[in-house]
């Protein structure tokens, strides 16, 4: 059994990914008219047609799928676009908050603000253009996709702990099982996994405390 990550490894990776995504959760923003009680509702819906899409294209596999490392790194990826863009409604903007939201919600991890933070101030040096690539905004279902691959390539390093993260329904799951079909299923599973996601995130941003 490989050795559980370490709070650095998952701080570093998670603090990549909110760095990566933060281009695209700003092109995504939704209608500035939107009533406050909708806003969480329309990153889980709204969000959730472009990412469910993305994240569940691996199930033409189906079960094959989970023997390879793209089921779960892509589906992260994707619930990370939405906790991200969920975590802005609620103003959470501070990045030692934004990666423990993601800790809590994406791997049931508790990591409290006075753990993060001096990880952060560590590995702060590391999160270069060159790593992580161009800060374009990306803009289309190309490059929205391109962003979540890469963030799922981000995940992969944490892979093992991403079992924890919320799942759809049994229904759905066994039919993403199915070759071929199984994108059916995999698409209704990651639309459930993703509104889990999203409620998950607003309930704990609602509640600062809850993450520190």
């Amino acid at each position: 059994m490989a050795p559980p990550n370490s709070d650095a490894a998952v701080v570093d990776v998670l603090r990549r990914v909110d760095r990566l995504t933060a281009p695209l959760v700003r092109h995504l923003g939704r209608p500035p008219a939107l009533p406050q009680a909708e806003r969480d509702e329309w990153w889980a819906h709204s969000v959730g047609r472009l990412a469910a899409g993305v994240s569940a294209a691996p199930r033409f596999l189906g079960k094959l799928a989970d023997v390879l490392p793209l089921q779960n790194t892509v589906g992260a990826a994707a619930q990370a676009v939405v906790v991200l863009g969920v975590a802005g409604e609620h103003g959470v903007s501070d990045p030692a908050e934004r990666v423990a939201l993601m800790a809590r919600v994406l791997l049931d991890r508790d990591l409290p603000l006075d753990r993060v933070r001096p990880l952060l101030d560590r590995s702060r040096g590391t999160y270069t253009e060159a790593a992580l690539g161009a800060r374009e905004e990306r803009t289309g279902l190309r490059g929205a996709a391109r962003t979540m691959w890469r963030a799922a390539r981000l995940l992969s390093r944490i892979d093992d702990a991403l079992d924890a993260r919320p799942k759809g329904g049994l229904g759905a799951r066994a039919l993403s099982n199915l070759p071929v079909v199984g994108v059916l299923g995999g698409y209704a599973a990651e639309r459930q996994g993703l509104r889990r996601a999203a409620a998950e995130a607003a309930t704990l941003a609602g509640r600062p405390a809850a993450v520190s």
